[in-house]
């Protein structure tokens, strides 16, 4: 009888120290603190880009359709022959129609067919070229002459402004952990999210050379400064760092 309750008491000790264990594994959980950090920077624009559409209508859907592809086929056709890249960004077929004010009803045109293709090179005598070989001709309409950043140049950059951001973020946790008499440790966890922000002006057939256009939606922007056209570039993030 007494071996079962000096049992039965050894077994309550060691339960005893198992909890006592659990609660000194929990106490353990490191101390954090979250912040937000942020890197403000710019890109070069290195490459401009040109809308070509062609836009056709006909009684026929099928005439409107063959005339649209057969003119884009031409242009594409020129466009494989020089150094650029090209992607197409609309192709749509519908029936127009337009309100008679005498007639006070809507009348129908026809149908009209659009076919869009953006291209973008390097050099802006490539797009000016590009420019001179289609000018004038029917159905053919440019737009959205634009400089912009590529991936390619974009890419470096917005690397770089992550890392300041994350130091960014580090400064401020070591100066919030400063008045408890601690400092930031390692990061824990960390999101983030980058936004570019470019001039785009809208442009209707361009009657002009591509070099003025482009000299023009400089100083428009900039106020006479082609440098500050640069694409800019916003990176924010929110940072946990354990405190030491």
């Amino acid at each position: 009888m007494n071996k079962k309750v000096i049992w039965g008491a050894a077994f309550i000790v060691t339960a005893a120290v198992l909890i006592v264990c659990g609660r000194v594994d929990t106490s353990k959980t490191p101390r954090t603190i979250a912040v937000n950090g942020e890197c403000l920077t710019t890109a070069p624009k290195d490459r401009t880009a040109i809308t070509l559409r062609v836009t056709t209508l006909d009684k026929s859907a099928a005439v409107s359709m063959k005339r649209a592809s057969a003119k884009m086929a031409e242009i594409t056709a020129y466009l494989k022959t020089q150094d650029v890249k090209m992607q197409t960004t609309q192709f749509d077929s519908y029936e127009k129609t337009e309100w008679d004010r005498a007639a006070q009803k809507s009348v129908v045109l026809g149908i009209e067919t659009n076919i869009a293709v953006e291209v973008s090179a390097d050099s802006i005598d490539t797009i000016e070229k590009i420019l001179s070989q289609f000018a004038g001709q029917q159905n053919v309409y440019s737009e959205n002459l634009r400089m912009f950043t590529s991936s390619e140049a974009m890419k470096p950059v917005l690397e770089e402004c992550l890392g300041r951001a994350v130091e960014n973020a580090r400064g401020r946790a070591n100066a919030l952990a400063a008045g408890d008499g601690r400092r930031a440790g390692k990061m824990l966890a960390v999101e983030y999210g980058a936004s570019t922000a470019s001039v785009t002006r809208p442009t209707a057939n361009f009657l002009r050379s591509a070099k003025m256009a482009v000299a023009e939606d400089a100083v428009a922007y900039s106020g006479g400064g082609i440098v500050s056209q640069d694409t800019q570039i916003t990176v924010n993030v929110s940072a946990v760092f354990e405190i030491k």
